[in-house]
C-alpha cells in the first residue's frame, strides 16, 4: 500500500486515470491532503463512500509519530518523528520576521562524516522515502494555526541531500505544486556539502529553487580535516561544478555556509582566503556564518563574537555580501541530530 503523500501531482494524475477516475480527481484530492489537512478519506465530504473505499485499499494516510516536541522560548519548535519502520528523524521550525522556516531532514543518520555536526555520529540507515520528508511538513503544520503556517523549507536537517536525489525533487516539486503547499521555489533552498555532479544535475531541473553549500573552509587542507567530502570532492571540482551550475541557472546567487569554529576556521587567514576563493573564481554568492552549537562529545568550541564580527567585517571590506546566521532554540537541543543521538543514547542528556 502506498503513501498517498508519495505522489506528485503530475504523477497522481495518472494514477486516477488507472483508476478510471478524471484526471481533476488528483486535484480535488491534493486539497483534500494540503489545503483542508484531511487525516482520513472519510473526510473527503465531495468524494464518493464508493470511491473513498477504493482509497482505503490502494493508498496510506500515514504521518509519523511525534516523539519528542521541544519548544524553544523564541518559538522555535523541534520534534523528534517515529516514522513506520521506528526510524526516528528531527525537524525544526524557525520563526522570522519573514515567515516561518522548517529545516526538514532527507536521511536517517548521516555518512558525510563532517567532523563537528552531531548529525554524523548516528551512520546513515537508509534514505528517507518522498512521503516521509514530506510529512514532516505536514505534522509541523498540524501544530500550527491556519494564518501560522509554514512559508518556506531548507533541506538542511540531518543527511545529505543529494545522496538522496530523486526523493528530495519529488519533495520539492510536492512542496511547489499550486494546487498543494503552494510554497514558491525561492522560498526553498537545498543544502549540499559538495557532491559535484549532482549540483550540476540540478542546475538543469529548471528550478528556481535556492542551493546553498556547506563549505565551511577556504582551502583544501583544512576542508578535507574537517569534512571528508573533500577528500574526493576537493575545491577544484566544486568550484568546476559550481561555474556550471552558475550557467545552467542563469547566474542563481549561491549562498555558502559558513559554521564558525573558534581557532580552526575563524582567523583573519581564512577570511582573507574565503574572499579569494569568491573572487577569484568569479562566483556570484554571499556568505552566511554560522554560530557553532556546541556537543559535549566534540572537541569544538564556538566562535566568540569578537571572532565572528572581525571575521565579518573583513569580508564586507572586501566586497563580500555576508550575514550572521541568527540563532534559534539555543535552550533546548538546537543542533542538528543532537535530540535524536540524545534519545538513541550516543550523546548525554
Amino acid at each position: 500500500m502506498r503513501n498517498i503523500y508519495d505522489f506528485t501531482l503530475e504523477e497522481f494524475k495518472q494514477e486516477m486515470v488507472a483508476l478510471n477516475q478524471k484526471e481533476f480527481r488528483a486535484v480535488q484530492l491534493f486539497n483534500w491532503l494540503y489545503i483542508k489537512e484531511a487525516k482520513s478519506f472519510d473526510e473527503m465530504s465531495d468524494v464518493s463512500i464508493k470511491f473513498r473505499e477504493v482509497l482505503k485499499e490502494k493508498y496510506s494516510l500515514f504521518l509519523p509519530k511525534i516523539l519528542v516536541k521541544q519548544e524553544s522560548l523564541d518559538g522555535t519548535i523541534k520534534l523528534l518523528l517515529e516514522m513506520e519502520d521506528g526510524a526516528k528523524v528531527e525537524t525544526v521550525l524557525m520563526r522570522y520576521d519573514y515567515g516561518n522556516v522548517l529545516c526538514v531532514t532527507s536521511q536517517v543518520g548521516c555518512n558525510m562524516g563532517c567532523a563537528f555536526c552531531a548529525s554524523g555520529l548516528l551512520k546513515k540507515q537508509r534514505d528517507l522515502k518522498t512521503y516521509e520528508i514530506v510529512s514532516q511538513v505536514m505534522v509541523m503544520n498540524s501544530l500550527l494555526e491556519k494564518d501560522d503556517k509554514i512559508s518556506h523549507i531548507v533541506v538542511m536537517g540531518t543527511g545529505e541531500p543529494f545522496d538522496n536525489y530523486d526523493n528530495v525533487m519529488r519533495f520539492i516539486h510536492i512542496l511547489n505544486c499550486n494546487k498543494g503547499l503552494n510554497i514558491g521555489a525561492r522560498h526553498i533552498t537545498v543544502s549540499t556539502s559538495g557532491l559535484t555532479e549532482k549540483i550540476k544535475q540540478y542546475g538543469k531541473e529548471g528550478l528556481q529553487v535556492n542551493l546553498a553549500i556547506s563549505l565551511h573552509a577556504p582551502n583544501d587542507e583544512l576542508r578535507s580535516k574537517i569534512m571528508k567530502i573533500n577528500r574526493a570532492y576537493p575545491l577544484e571540482k566544486l568550484v568546476e561544478a559550481l561555474k556550471q551550475y552558475q550557467i545552467d541557472s542563469n547566474n542563481r546567487r549561491l549562498t555558502f555556509e559558513y559554521i564558525m569554529l573558534a581557532g580552526v576556521n575563524d582567523n583573519l587567514k581564512e577570511a582573507d582566503e574565503l574572499v579569494h576563493f569568491i573572487k577569484d573564481n568569479e562566483l556570484f554568492a554571499y556568505v552566511n556564518l554560522i554560530p557553532y552549537n556546541e556537543v559535549k562529545e566534540m572537541p569544538f568550541k564556538r566562535s566568540d563574537n569578537t571572532r565572528v564580527h572581525r571575521f565579518m567585517s573583513h569580508l564586507k571590506k572586501n566586497g563580500i555580501n555576508v550575514t550572521v546566521r541568527k540563532e534559534f532554540g539555543t535552550d533546548i537541543d538546537a543542533a542538528c541530530g543532537q535530540l535524536r543521538a540524545k534519545k538513541e543514547g550516543i550523546i548525554e542528556c
